[in-house]
Formats: C-alpha cells, sequence, structure tokens
C-alpha cells in the first residue's frame, strides 16, 4: 500500500471523487477513506471486488471441505458418482414429465 496515494481523507472523496475512481482502476489498489483520522471505509474498483468475492467463495468451500474430511463425511468416488448419476436421471425424467403435461 502506498500511504499517500491509498489513503485519503472523506474530503479527498468529495473534491475529486472522479481523480479517485481514476486511481482506483488504474492501479487496482483498494483505497482506505478516513473521517477524523480514522478508518472509515475501503473502495475499490469492480474487477478487484469481484476477484475478492471469488477467492472468499473459493476459500470457504475448502474450509467445509477441511471440516467435512476431519468429521469423517467423505464418500468413496464410485458412490459419490452413482449418486450423482440418480440424481441427474431423476431431474431429468421430472423434466420430461412436465413438458408432457
Amino acid at each position: 500500500m502506498k500511504m499517500r496515494e491509498d489513503i485519503r481523507p472523506v474530503t479527498y472523496l468529495k473534491s475529486k471523487a472522479a481523480d479517485l475512481l481514476a486511481q482506483l482502476n488504474k492501479t487496482h489498489r483498494p483505497v482506505v477513506i478516513t473521517q477524523n483520522v480514522e478508518a472509515r471505509a475501503v473502495m475499490q474498483d469492480p474487477e478487484s471486488y469481484e476477484r475478492t468475492k471469488v477467492a472468499v467463495g473459493l476459500m470457504k468451500l475448502l474450509v467445509q471441505g477441511e471440516e467435512a474430511v476431519r468429521s469423517g463425511k467423505t464418500y468413496e468416488q464410485d458412490e459419490l458418482f452413482q449418486s450423482l448419476t440418480n440424481r441427474l436421471l431423476r431431474r431429468k425424467t421430472a423434466r420430461a414429465k412436465k413438458t408432457r403435461i
């Protein structure tokens, strides 16, 4: 983080919003907005925000997987694939029945 560029007072945001948005989209670094010398918000460009959301989602899935393994909630590969195949076949059959009606 470049302190002079990446920490801005709210007055800077008010007076130079377009410049701040240009900086965000150029550098892809978040900017901390301060008010009365305290951090009050963090701004980031949409692309970085989306990447962060995806990364957090993947980390949550990893944590869930690790918890499942620790608690013994695992399946043999053949059992899992058979279960998924059965589920897909039931959905396909249900859709076929709906389209006939």
